[in-house]
């Protein structure tokens, strides 16, 4: 096979996107018509089926080099499978996008598709202005000595307009659930399953936990905020995400909140696409940064959504009689095993904290860190913050009153409350992908 990997390919198209020679570029790369290279091409230039992120290439037969089939033993939710012929069939229906396949499959023959090179030709005419909003994690990703602020002028170099910390909008959602907290947890028994900025964990309940998906808290995740946030002020931006996550690709897609987010890249990526058009990130001049609390800003830990809503409650309605009392899950299989706690009536509490990746989004497979260094810049960043909690930070509540909403009290109420809303529903009856 090739000594040309799929992410060196992914370079090369970066670089050879802005300088204006995609096409020529790509018959230097494939002058042989290499077949495995062609789907490699296609898919890191953003082909294949738009709804979907994961693909398996055509080599992947699971021959002697795949006896363990790793990628069946990593998916949690069963959504692989083989043909007659041997080859992986990825059932659309069970695949949560996760990427957890990818990354233990050290053959690269399954790769999730990555989509930024539609998006060099928008950035290069500047025809409308292009957001780019980064998650929690983000904090030294890209560098020790690359703050926030050198971060948003290496993004503008790159030809974005903006930078915008999902942070801001963590900050707003941890308003919505502590209010949510106070309308639906009147009594001993009632609960909420939070954590609707992990699309692994929203995932597994809807797609096997069905029974919980009425206790879902209706909002939509963070980055959706942002993005719809964005468009609300700005309706002809495109968004793009910047995470560690590889399961924001799949969720970005969903007929129902596709509004938001137009492209979504990883850390792993963005670092690529640096290094293929000569930015260094350390080396470029500060820029302004965003305010937001340390309870947006650790979202990206496990456990930081609900020491955010509880502090926010505190603050929003110190009255209340029942408090919260949190229980996390660390990572998807923790996550799983919780959730068979609740089913079985194994554990009190009233407020579920599930996270998809160890750690957190720390812990996404696209980050750059090791999940402990992701961690501590994480926390040490939330202790930099200036307020603790959005309901003491004027940016978010000036922020708010930008997007439309004069009272925290209508991010439940009317009309206007749908831009942060999502109602989760039923899904079709299908046999339960983790039974065995």
């Amino acid at each position: 096979m090739s000594r040309l990997t799929y992410d060196r390919i992914f370079g090369h198209l970066v670089k050879y996107a802005y300088q204006g020679r995609l096409a020529e570029g790509i018959r230097e790369l494939n002058p042989f018509g290499d077949e495995t290279l062609n789907e490699y091409i296609k898919y890191a230039s953003g082909g294949g089926d738009p709804d979907r992120v994961v693909f398996p290439v055509h080599k992947c037969l699971g021959g002697e080099e795949c006896k363990e089939r790793p990628c069946e033993v990593a998916c949690l939710f069963h959504a692989i499978e083989r043909d007659k012929l041997g080859r992986v069939v990825i059932k659309t229906d069970y695949c949560t996008g996760c990427g957890e396949c990818v990354r233990v499959c050290s053959h690269e023959h399954l790769i999730d598709k990555k989509e930024f090179i539609p998006l060099v030709q928008i950035l290069q005419e500047r025809t409308v202005p292009v957001y780019a909003i980064v998650a929690p994690a983000f904090i030294r990703q890209f560098g020790e000595k690359v703050t926030p602020g050198k971060l948003r002028m290496a993004l503008k170099r790159l030809g974005f307009y903006g930078m915008v910390e999902v942070a801001l909008f963590a900050d707003i959602l941890s308003l919505k659930e502590a209010l949510e907290f106070d309308e639906h947890v009147k009594k001993e028994g009632d609960f909420v399953l939070t954590s609707c900025c992990c699309p692994m964990w929203v995932a597994m309940i809807r797609k096997v936990y069905h029974q919980f998906v009425s206790n879902i808290s209706p909002s939509v995740s963070p980055m959706v905020a942002c993005g719809r946030g964005i468009k609300k002020l700005h309706p002809e931006a495109k968004v793009v995400f910047v995470g560690p996550c590889v399961a924001k690709k799949a969720e970005a897609k969903e007929k129902d909140i596709r509004d938001a987010v137009d492209y979504v890249i990883t850390f792993q990526e963005l670092s690529q696409i640096f290094a293929a058009v000569g930015i260094n990130p350390a080396e470029c001049e500060e820029d302004q940064s965003d305010h937001s609390s340390a309870a947006g800003r650790m979202y990206a830990v496990t456990g930081g959504v609900s020491q955010a809503v509880t502090d926010t409650l505190k603050k929003i309605r110190p009255e209340k009689k029942i408090k919260i009392k949190a229980v996390q899950a660390d990572g998807i299989r923790e996550s799983r095993k919780l959730l068979e706690r609740i089913l079985n009536n194994e554990i009190e509490a009233n407020f579920y904290e599930g996270m998809g990746c160890v750690g957190g989004c720390v812990g996404g497979p696209k980050r750059n860190l090791p999940v402990e260094e992701g961690k501590k810049a994480v926390l040490a960043y939330g202790r930099e913050a200036e307020k603790r909690t959005p309901a003491d930070n004027l940016a978010v509540l000036t922020l708010l009153k930008a997007v439309g909403f004069q009272e925290i009290d209508q991010l439940l109420l009317g009309e206007k409350s749908n831009l942060f809303k999502r109602a989760f529903q039923l899904p079709e009856e299908k046999p339960n992908p983790m039974e065995n």
